[in-house]
């Protein structure tokens, strides 16, 4: 409701200033807001990451540590017993060691390989084998002599080394925080001391099973302990910056060294395991470890073995499974940005959580041991040795009993000696807290690598918790007393969104122009914080954006440029409530450019291609912008001296001096460039009708900006539209997306990166072979298929063969229009088909080389892709026996029968298909597709209707339709926004032959057509202008159909014509016609208006109060039609701020010299151009745009009262100056202007010294220049004019081949067209063959017999008989199913812990009110803090 409100207030205000205060609001154009639902979200996930990080580490901690009870030689387990829980100890140790393995020599085999260096790779195996040594000891010899507190405790110690290299290395950014390692390193030495106290009390107070051996075991586990914490000895060397060279040696084979150490580690553990046990206790007794029944042996013992051995397992599964649950939740917590709730805190705790729940169970459990004495501490421990022989007791809680009734609990002396060991867990637990408090104030980029996260892969599953926090990796020290943080170390980027147009609808131009424009508003709005570091520019490159008139030969923008520029107009006006301020007019080598300055300062260029000049389509668009924004703007900055001069401001070159935008004075245009190397540079393709939010944007900036080897980044597509065609889409898209685009992410790399919504980086597309071969020309065939059909996948075949990887973001969503129409659905497809056929079978080939280059692509990955590539070639056989199937079920017909059926169809189409045109055969596979619609209906309620007769859905073709059907849906709710996808499944269903049959054999067939196929019209382009029209008539005469038109050149032309007729002597006299004065007379004219006008400037002006430039006066006498640019508002008020002045002069608004107006030619197109642009001037538009400028200016909360004092007082001084002069949609002439702008300049003034506010007073001059201000008609800067020149020449010159050339073109592309269509027929004829010779022979002769089940899972006893190839494809494509299945689920995890921790870090909307500050700021500052003053200029 207050939305109805506010919307029905700005409508009033706009009522009040004209008949017409309705506009267009496009949706999304409100600005965005944190939603509620994902902030709860958010802390949803991070409780719940929390609890499992606490639940995984305490059930890990507690499984070892009933593990080394249940193996002490202490316990009441047999020898037998106890030998088998030490080999599960052993196994717990080598579990993590063993994954580690198997990941690394997963990536050195199938990913890179880098041979090691010899010296580093000792010293690291070295130290990992001294590690295990002491992991084992301390587990497998120390732990099981000890009590389950005392274990417990003692595994604190193992932080001594990290807290001793912290104070040797000085690695706190603050000095006072060295006591927290001291402290560290003094409770540790502390906790030792206690535990050696605590075991002289035991054994002079004679506690039970405590012998004079026990201190040698203490001595051995301080010295494990200290080996153990050798682990984490890179943390603090990393970041000390010591020992770099090696370090980052060590980064680039670190896989190959994991794979050799791991194997060391377990080659450790087992000889530990067998010299103490084997050669020194001598317990080990192989054929204990041997469980079968033996003959005689009674029940109880049988139960007892069987329970041993349960207990190990479950207990081994316990430790192994939930220690790498703890470590990944862990990661998990770091990634969501959840360091303190779900990772530092509950991994901290984790200690005193076990204690604390074994503590409950030792207090509260008695009861369950029957027969234990419970009336003091020692009776009871006495007791629990009688119920050691039975079988009634838990044997988990009696071992664990025991083993604390092994403390100093059990003596006569009662509390105070197990004081002593209380204070040891005190001392060791804050030890831990106290060498890891970086951990709490760890800081974390939005996504991050666990390489970034961790210092190792791998983890020590004995000690957990204390692995996680010495693992979490220390900042690097980079100045003393500095507190760096993650954000610091982002770096800058420059985004340039590229949008590609051709015959764009009005509403479809609105929508890439309104997600452009959030853009801005994302980005640029100073009152909000920002923690995104990018800038950006917004290019439009529009195809085939000029028409010519016929009889006058003058070419003009045509009708899709024209909504273009009402589409800016209308959204500039949606966001701000006025018009856009700057605007201006270049002509360029290749047509036209356009350039706004957006609300916040970014740059919006719009380029106008004209065909006749440039190359049309989108690939050379994409060539056009590439080297322009790559290689131009790139060789500029890296060579500014080469530059003479630059006039075209863009984003970079923009300062905020209290919200507004203007120049600086430099050459550069693109200094911000300076400072960013070409790998943080990235291009944003996009399509004309692309709908996105800022949000889409920089989830893909977040991959490039994390990981270096990744070249483009893509986005969930979603068509729009209505119809059965989009239904169609929609599914088919999310099925996509869904399964294909996750497995070749996962497995390897995306294939296709759409051109609707790509981010692509800068050096990845100027790499060798990559942009260079993407301007190739084709000129072969195949080319014509790979290269113009499909240029998005060629260029992602192009960076994977070069070794970039190309990834895919499902949070990252774009809408984008799908076709609706049935023949533009099957062009489309036409062209998306063959090209990305010939494109996978260009990487495959190559796959040799690739696999070698590309890290992401392994052997199996290209194997992968043979088997979709076969499955795809397959479809149209497969499909056939399918609707034979279907045939069999519907119509009860034989299999051989239904077969030959089922290929007719087909057949006959693709006779159509090489006989009939385009149009036939699309109007042909529509009807066909409605009979097979009619036919896969049938089939799908006959297959029901078959399962409820057989009673079982367990048969093969039941079986894959239920999993199938299973497999969507829980796909569709891991998708909870797409989940209505689902819906369209049924229709996707039915249209599977027309789109997997027919399709096929249409793209096939017409692959010789290479034209684009979409959005193409059929009405001339070259259209007449209708300025001079004086009659235009359409009249129906039977089935006639004429149309009249008379022009003004017709008209004088008949009466030349009739005046020589009635007297043919007579000298006609010519007629007059109102043509626009020629460019020569008007710029002559204008040049002497501006001559003596500037002679009066000069005489009544002084030289400190800047003018424009004369170009603006020598192309603007022209009261109505063209409006000069104003002067400074400085040059008509006396003040003193003459550096201001000189500031402002050379901002965005300054123009050129006369001579450079002189030489400036002024095309056709450009007038009717900027009479759009001037409409802003008119007397009812003046007044809103007024009042918004003033309200933008001022748009703080402490300046509402004078900004609404100004806009009222401002109206009507222009109410007054303008109200009997001009119409309401007259346009101001340059005497008006100059007279209303020194009217409200003072009257500003004398407002704002009322109200105390002379301060605001430069603001207000500002916004009355920019409501004043009129577009302007600039020239191309002479380099870049050159630029285009040569880039025209040399790569982007229309194509104009010859008729011969392009009859061979045609036939190439026919061969290759038969030779395509002979493969395809004869591996789907063979498939079919195959399958009617089984058929025919039968299914008793040749099939495999399946037993049939029950739903209930009891067999019937019948048997289903299936032939060999059918059952084997149906399993191949079940098992890529399941495949895709799986990378999906992997990849929907990560694509949450990506969105919480986005979300976590977005922007804030929430608007904060800021110091009024004049002072020239940077619009974007630099990660230094650079600050340009005003003083400073």
């Amino acid at each position: 409701m207050e939305e109805l409100k506010f919307r029905g207030h700005k409508r009033e205000g706009r009522h009040r200033d004209t008949w017409d205060p309705f506009q267009l609001n496009p949706i999304g154009a409100e600005k965005e807001e944190k939603r509620r639902c994902f902030v709860l979200f958010q802390y949803l996930v991070a409780a719940f990451v929390g609890i499992m990080v606490l639940a995984s580490a305490v059930i890990s901690k507690g499984s070892l540590l009933v593990l080394t009870t249940l193996s002490s030689p202490t316990s009441t387990r047999t020898p037998k017993e106890r030998q088998y829980y030490v080999l599960m100890m052993v196994c717990s140790l080598v579990i993590p060691n063993l994954l580690v393995f198997l990941k690394s020599l997963w990536k050195c085999a199938f990913r890179n390989f880098v041979p090691p260096n010899k010296k580093t790779m000792a010293i690291v195996c070295g130290i990992e084998c001294l590690v295990s040594l002491g992991t084992s000891v301390l587990v497998l010899v120390v732990m099981p002599q000890f009590d389950v507190l005392t274990n417990l405790f003692i595994s604190g110690g193992v932080c001594i080394l990290s807290s001793v290299l912290q104070i040797v290395f000085r690695l706190q950014r603050e000095n006072w925080k060295i006591i927290f390692p001291i402290c560290s390193l003094m409770l540790i030495l502390t906790g030792y001391f206690l535990l050696g106290a605590d075991y002289f009390v035991r054994v002079t107070s004679y506690v039970s099973h405590q012998g004079a051996d026990c201190y040698w075991y203490v001595g051995i586990a301080v010295v494990a302990s200290f080996l153990v914490s050798l682990t984490w000895w890179e943390n603090p060397v990393q970041a000390s910056n010591n020992m770099q060279k090696m370090l980052s040696e060590l980064e680039t084979f670190r896989d190959f060294v994991f794979v050799i150490s791991s194997l060391l580690r377990i080659g450790v553990i087992a000889a530990v395991y067998l010299i103490y046990h084997k050669l020194i206790r001598n317990n080990i007794v192989w054929s204990d470890f041997s469980f079968a029944p033996v003959a005689n042996q009674d029940a109880d013992t049988t139960a007892r073995l069987n329970d041993t051995l349960s207990i190990g397992l479950i207990v081994l599964f316990f430790q192994g499974f939930f220690s790498a649950a703890c470590h990944w939740f862990g990661l998990v917590a770091c990634k969501i940005h959840s360091v303190r709730m779900s990772f530092a805190f509950p991994v901290c705790v984790t200690g005193p959580t076990v204690l604390i729940l074994g503590m409950i169970l030792f207090v509260t459990q008695p009861q369950k041991l029957a027969g234990a004495d419970t009336s003091s501490i020692p009776d009871f421990c006495s007791s629990l040795v009688e119920l050691s022989t039975r079988n009634d007791s838990s044997v988990v809680i009696l071992e664990i009993t025991k083993s604390i009734c092994r403390t100093s609990l059990n003596n006569q002396y009662l509390m105070w000696p197990f004081s002593l060991l209380a204070l040891e867990g005190c001392c060791m637990w804050l030890g831990l807290i106290t060498c890891t408090y970086y951990v709490w104030n760890f800081k974390v980029q939005r996504i991050e690598r666990t390489t970034e996260l961790f210092v190792r892969r791998l983890y020590e599953s004995a000690f957990i918790d204390l692995s996680l926090l010495l693992n979490t990796r220390m900042k690097v020290v980079r100045t003393r007393n500095n507190e760096s943080s993650a954000v610091d170390d982002i770096e800058n980027c420059v985004i340039y969104l590229c949008a590609t147009m051709w015959h764009e609808t009005y509403d479809e131009m609105l929508k890439i122009l309104t997600s452009m424009f959030r853009l801005d508003r994302y980005r640029g709005d100073p009152l909000n914080e920002h923690k995104d570091v990018f800038d950006f520019e917004c290019h439009i490159f529009v195809d085939d954006a000029f028409m010519v008139d016929k009889p006058t030969g003058k070419k003009f923008s045509n009708e899709y440029v024209n909504d273009l520029i009402q589409v800016v107009i209308e959204v500039y006006k949606v966001f701000t409530n006025k018009e856009p301020d700057d605007v201006s007019i270049i002509e360029t080598p290749y047509g036209g450019r356009l350039m706004f300055v957006m609300p916040e300062g970014n740059m919006l260029y719009v380029h106008l291609k004209d065909k006749q000049l440039i190359r049309n389509k989108k690939r050379w668009s994409q060539i056009m912008y590439m080297y322009y924004l790559l290689g131009w703007k790139g060789y500029i900055v890296k060579n500014p001296q080469k530059i003479t001069r630059q006039n075209n401001p863009c984003r970079a070159s923009l300062i905020t001096l209290g919200g507004e935008s203007f120049g600086i004075m430099h050459n550069d245009n693109d200094s911000k460039r300076k400072h960013i190397s070409d790998d943080n540079v990235y291009i944003m393709a996009l399509d004309g009708d692309t709908d996105f939010h800022p949000s889409a944007l920089i989830l893909l900036v977040d991959r490039l900006r994390k990981y270096d080897n990744v070249g483009a980044a893509c986005g969930r597509i979603h068509p729009t539209g209505m119809g059965p065609m989009v239904w169609y889409q929609k599914f088919e898209y999310a099925v996509g997306h869904w399964l294909q685009k996750t497995a070749e992410h996962v497995f390897g790399s995306v294939l296709c990166s759409p051109g609707c919504f790509s981010l692509f980086r800068g050096s990845a597309l100027m790499d060798d072979n990559v942009l260079k071969r993407y301007t190739t020309t084709a000129t072969k065939a195949s080319e014509y298929v790979q290269y113009d059909q499909g240029e998005d996948r060629w260029l992602c075949t192009l960076l994977l063969q070069q070794g970039w990887r190309v990834e895919y973001n499902a949070a990252s969503d774009a809408y984008t229009n799908s076709p609706q129409e049935f023949k533009e659905f099957y062009n489309q497809r036409r062209r998306w088909g063959p090209s990305t056929l010939a494109n996978t079978l260009d990487l495959l080939h190559s796959g040799n080389d690739t696999v070698k280059r590309n890290s992401s692509i392994s052997r199996l990955y290209i194997f992968y892709q043979i088997f979709t590539v076969g499955s795809s070639i397959l479809g149209p056989a497969s499909v056939s026996l399918m609707i034979a199937g279907a045939f069999q079920f519907v119509f009860q017909l034989e299999g051989t029968l239904s077969i030959i059926i089922s290929v007719i169809p087909p057949t006959f189409y693709m006779l159509i298909c090489f006989l009939a045109k385009p149009n036939v055969q699309i109007n042909i596979a529509g009807i066909m597709s409605v009979l097979y619609a009619f036919l896969m209906l049938a089939s799908f309620i006959a297959i029901i209707g078959d399962m409820a007769i057989q009673g079982t859905f367990i048969t093969p073709t039941g079986l894959f339709l239920v999993s199938m059907a299973a497999m969507y849906l829980v796909t569709a709710l891991l998708h909870p926004q797409e989940f209505s996808m689902i819906i369209y499944g049924l229709m996707y269903f039915i249209c599977i032959p027309s789109g997997y049959l027919l399709l096929t054999i249409y793209s096939l067939v017409n692959m010789h057509i290479v034209t684009w196929g979409t959005r193409e019209t059929n009405k001339e382009k070259e259209e007449k202008k209708t300025e001079n029209v004086l009659c235009d008539r359409n009249c129906q005469l039977c089935c006639w159909d004429m149309k009249l038109q008379v022009t003004q050149e017709t008209d004088n032309l008949m009466l030349q014509q009739l005046q020589q007729t009635i007297n043919p002597n007579a000298q006609v006299a010519q007629p007059v016609v109102k043509e626009p004065l020629s460019k020569t007379k008007k710029h002559k004219r204008s040049k002497r208006k501006d001559k003596k006008k500037n002679e009066t400037l000069l005489e009544s002006s002084d030289s400190s109060k800047g003018s424009d430039s004369e170009e603006d006066k020598a192309s603007s006498e022209d009261s109505v039609r063209s409006i000069p640019k104003k002067e400074s508002a400085y040059s008509s008020i006396e003040d003193d701020h003459n550096e201001d002045n000189a500031l402002y002069e050379s901002s965005v608004y300054s123009g050129y010299t006369e001579e450079e107006t002189e030489e400036m030619p002024e095309s056709d197109w450009v007038e009717p151009v900027k009479k759009e642009f001037l409409k802003k001037l008119t007397y009812a538009n003046l007044k809103r745009n007024l009042q918004a400028q003033i309200r933008y200016a001022l748009r703080n909360k402490d300046q509402e009262d004078v900004c609404e004092e100004l806009v009222l007082m401002l109206t009507d001084t222009v109410n007054a100056e303008l109200r009997d002069k001009i119409g309401p949609e007259d346009v101001l002439c340059d005497s008006q202007q100059e007279e209303l702008q020194y009217a409200l300049n003072e009257a500003a003034r004398r407002i704002l010294k009322t109200n105390s506010k002379e301060i605001l007073e430069r603001r207000v001059k500002r916004a009355i220049e920019k409501t004043l201000i009129a577009p302007q008609v600039e020239k191309l800067d002479e380099d870049e004019c050159n630029f285009w020149k040569k880039l025209l020449e040399r790569y982007l010159a229309p194509i104009k081949d010859d008729i011969a050339h392009k009859e061979e073109v045609t036939r190439e592309l026919k061969s290759l067209r038969n030779k395509a269509v002979f493969l395809y027929f004869i591996l789907n004829v063979l498939w079919i063959v195959a399958t009617f010779f089984l058929q025919a022979v039968g299914n008793d002769v040749i099939s495999i017999k399946i037993m049939k089940y029950w739903p209930n899972g009891t067999a019937s006893g019948d048997y289903l008989k299936v032939e060999p190839v059918s059952l084997m494809f149906l399993l191949s494509f079940a098992i890529l199913l399941i495949v895709q299945f799986l990378a999906m689920l992997y990849h929907r995890v990560y694509t949450l812990i990506h969105v919480v921790s986005y979300r976590s870090t977005e922007k804030d909307y929430i608007p904060r009110n800021e110091e009024d500050d004049d002072a020239l700021t940077l619009e974007n500052q630099m990660a230094n803090g650079l600050v340009v003053t005003s003083d400073d200029l």
